[in-house]
């Protein structure tokens, strides 16, 4: 699970990385920009989904621990 996890935020990043550089900042929401602009905005939300689930790991293991 902790290595999908970590997969799946390099994958993010990476995607963020590369829309970024097709975003026509003189253009701002012109065909592929909006496309662009969505993927971004859908990649932070799968790193931050991906913190939510390591936080709430890491608080499961911390209650099984003092069980």
């Amino acid at each position: 699970m902790k290595i999908l996890s970590i997969v799946l935020s390099v994958i993010a990043l990476g995607l963020i990385i590369f829309n970024l550089t097709i975003i026509d900042f003189n253009a701002s929401f012109d065909g592929n920009n909006k496309v662009a602009v969505i993927t971004i905005l859908a990649s932070l939300c799968v790193i931050l989904m991906m913190g939510i689930l390591y936080v709430s790991k890491r608080i499961e293991q911390k209650v099984k621990e003092n069980k």
